[in-house]
């Protein structure tokens, strides 16, 4: 098959597995959440993050609906994009003022694909960090700063357990590094990353969830996506996946983590409010026809940006690693041919880059 070292190994082939098992549609039976954490009902409705009859995870809006043929079809069929990605020479721009950690301000840093440092408030917090190659993943984009040059971190998030978002050497090597860190993320994932850290508490969330954190002056809610999970034969489904919606005195932040298209994004600004800053997923979409109900297109995700009505657009989980049919940067190309469409100001993606201090937002 011509893309196993790709995507396929660490995401297609337990796909492979999972789609043989499933059926078409599921049907919801319970709700489930995290009693000792606050919930945001989005509606007088809301009983709690869906479950099926077997307990595992399900979308609000969409079952997943895929077939062995499929993949087969997707891994086998002639690429349309094979020679313009294999003549694809441009790099993500890194751009990293050293000074930045030197003083108290806040910072929204990208460190590629859907990885983000962030400072707000004092409070440092680091999302899905793949930051160490390993056989599966290399990378395409440097690191804005060498490991060792990481401020403490009081949080770490993971949004769902797939290898491009939840790596056990970056965790390991965080988890030894900065030992005061706590983990946040969805239900389930504690039992996958808990073996990797050195005791650091994990908090684990449902949709529409507010984690506790130390700073009164901060919120930070798990919020819902259109995605699923996997890493082993046996555990497909049985930890959630989402996004995160962080809320100071001073701005918004919505990070969507993987998604496909779908009401949940209107659902979030009618409950949390429209954000000020939106991390937009536009990578790993083509083919469209097979990828369109894990990860979002670009055209889709300036839909879902202006459902948000948010005010700041920065494109992300593109460019970084190799894992779909598309040239590297076609996703930001397709932005920049629609820039007209986004009801909002379409940011540049520069790794490294404190998004809070670039002139256009002076």
């Amino acid at each position: 098959m011509k893309k196993l070292i790709g995507f396929s190994f660490i995401a297609v082939i337990p796909f492979f597995i999972w789609i043989m098992k499933q059926p078409s549609t599921t049907e919801s039976i319970n709700h489930t959440s995290n009693s000792e954490l606050k919930t945001i009902a989005p509606n007088e409705e809301w009983k709690g993050t869906p479950l099926d009859d077997q307990g595992k995870f399900v979308n609000l809006y969409h079952p997943f609906e895929s077939s062995f043929s499929d993949l087969l079809k997707w891994q086998t069929d002639k690429n349309p994009y094979k020679e313009a990605k294999e003549k694809e020479t441009r790099r993500l721009a890194v751009d990293f003022d050293p000074e930045t950690f030197k003083n108290d301000e806040d910072y929204l840093i990208w460190l590629g694909h859907a990885s983000f440092l962030i400072k707000i408030n004092g409070t440092t917090i680091l999302i899905d960090p793949i930051l160490i190659d390993n056989m599966f993943l290399k990378r395409d984009s440097e690191l804005p700063f060498p490991l060792d040059s990481f401020p403490p971190l009081d949080y770490i998030m993971i949004s769902h357990n797939h290898r491009d978002h939840c790596d056990k050497k970056t965790i390991q090597y965080l988890s030894e590094n900065h030992p005061e860190t706590t983990f946040l993320t969805g239900l389930g994932l504690k039992k996958v990353i808990q073996s990797w850290t050195k005791g650091q508490e994990i908090q684990e969330a449902g949709w529409y969830q507010q984690y506790q954190i130390t700073d009164s002056t901060l919120d930070i809610t798990y919020v819902p996506s259109r995605h699923w999970s996997k890493r082993w034969l046996w555990d497909d489904n049985k930890s959630l996946w989402g996004g995160f919606y962080f809320r100071s005195k001073q701005k918004t932040i919505y990070f969507m983590g993987d998604s496909g298209k779908g009401p949940h994004f209107q659902d979030i600004k009618n409950t949390l409010g429209a954000p000020d800053f939106c991390l937009m997923g536009v990578g790993a979409f083509r083919p469209e026809w097979f990828m369109h109900q894990s990860h979002i297109s670009p055209s889709d995700a300036i839909e879902a940006f202006n459902n948000l009505e948010g005010k700041h657009f920065f494109p992300m989980h593109f460019g970084t690693f190799d894992l779909s049919d598309e040239p590297r940067m076609e996703p930001w190309d397709i932005l920049v041919q629609n820039r007209t469409s986004i009801n909002g100001l379409l940011l540049e993606p520069v790794v490294g880059q404190n998004l809070l201090k670039i002139e256009a937002l002076k």
